[in-house]
C-alpha cells in the first residue's frame, strides 16, 4: 500500500499518526510468515518480532547512495510504514550506487522510484513521500515515527536532524560516505550523547567537497545503508547493543572498521545541561550554529 505526498499536509504520517487505513499489524497469515521465514526464526526475532517490525513507523531522509539500501532492507523485513524524505530527482550518474532507482527513473523524483521499488518488493508495506525536511516541520515529522535514519547528503539535513531528534525524542541512525570511507553514528533519546558532542558545528561552507567532485565507491554507501537498517532493525525489535555515543568508521581501501567512543557534552547546546527549547533556536544553513 502506498500513499502520495511531499509534505505533512499531503498524507504522510505527521499529518494524523499512522494510516487509519492500516492493515491489522498484529496478524501474520501464511504469506507473511514464508515472506519472513528466514527473520522469524531468528531466536531475537520471533513472530513476535515480527510484528513489532510490521506495527512500526520509520523515517528515512535521503533516497540516494545511503537511503537506497537502507530502504530495501527496511521494506524487505517487513517494517510496516516507512515514510521517504527526499525532494531530488535521480540522475544517471545515481544509478551505479543508488538500486531502487533504475534507468527508466532518471529525471522522476527519487521518491516516487522509491515508492515504487517497495511496492514491488513488498506490497505489506505502506509508504510515504515527502519533500524537502525543513526546520519548520522537522520536529512534527520526526515524532511520528518510531525512528529515523539520516541518509541524507548535506550537513544542513546532517544537522536539523540530529536536533530534531533530540528534541522529539527519537532514536537517529545516522551516515556519511566519501570516497571509500564511510562513518555512522547512533543518537538514542534520554540523556545519551548527540552528534553535536562529536562534531559541535558543521565545516565552513565549500569546505568539504562533495561526491560529484571526489567520487565515491559504489559499495560503501551500500555497506554504510545496510548497516543503518541493521541498527534501525535491532532498535525496533530491542535486541543487540545498539551504537549509541560510538562513532563507526568504514575504510573499504584498508579493509578495517573502527569504532570511536564520545562522551556526552555539558556544554552541547541540544543534548547538555542547558539545551535549546526549539528548531527556531538554530541558524541551519553555513555551520549550522545554534543561537548565533
Amino acid at each position: 500500500m502506498t500513499a502520495d505526498g511531499e509534505g505533512p499536509e499531503a498524507g504522510t504520517p505527521a499529518a494524523g499518526g499512522r494510516p487509519d487505513d492500516a492493515r491489522d499489524r498484529a496478524s501474520l497469515d501464511p504469506t507473511a510468515l514464508d515472506r519472513y521465514s528466514r527473520q522469524v526464526v531468528l531466536r531475537e526475532v520471533g513472530s513476535e518480532g515480527q510484528r513489532r517490525l510490521r506495527g512500526a513507523a520509520v523515517l528515512v531522509v535521503g533516497a540516494g547512495g545511503l537511503g537506497a539500501p537502507a530502504i530495501g532492507y527496511l521494506a524487505g523485513a517487513g517494517v510496516g510504514t516507512l515514510t521517504v524524505a527526499d525532494g531530488d530527482d535521480v540522475e544517471r550518474s545515481n544509478l551505479h550506487r543508488q538500486p531502487v532507482h533504475g534507468e527508466d527513473d532518471v529525471g522522476r523524483p527519487k521518491t516516487d522510484s522509491a515508492r515504487e521499488f517497495v511496492a514491488g518488493l513488498n506490497p505489506d508495506v505502506d509508504v510515504y513521500t515527502h519533500g524537502v525536511v525543513d526546520p519548520e516541520t522537522a520536529r512534527d515529522l520526526v515524532a511520528a515515527h518510531d525512528l529515523v535514519l539520516d541518509c541524507a547528503d548535506s550537513f544542513r539535513a546532517r544537522y536539523l536532524m540530529n536536533d530534531a531528534c533530540v528534541l522529539a525524542g527519537v532514536p537517529l541512525v545516522g551516515g556519511a560516505v566519501h570516497r571509500f570511507e564511510g562513518r555512522l553514528v547512533g543518537v538514542d533519546a534520554g540523556g545519551d550523547p548527540c552528534y553535536r558532542c562529536v562534531f559541535p558545528e558543521a565545516p565552513e561552507p565549500d569546505t568539504v567537497p562533495s561526491c560529484a567532485e571526489v567520487g565515491v565507491l559504489g559499495p560503501v554507501p551500500g555497506v554504510v545503508g545496510a548497516t543503518q537498517a541493521a541498527e534501525a532493525l535491532k532498535r525496533l525489535l530491542g535486541v543487540g547493543d545498539p551504537l549509541s555515543g560510538r562513532l563507526v568508521v568504514h575504510d573499504a581501501l584498508g579493509s578495517e572498521v573502527e569504532t570511536v567512543p564520545f562522551p556526552s557534552r555539558a556544554d552541547c547546546p541540544v543534548c547538555g545541561e542547558a539545551p535549546i527549547e526549539s528548531l527556531a533556536a538554530v541558524t541551519y544553513e553555513g555551520t549550522c550554529v545554534v543561537g548565533d
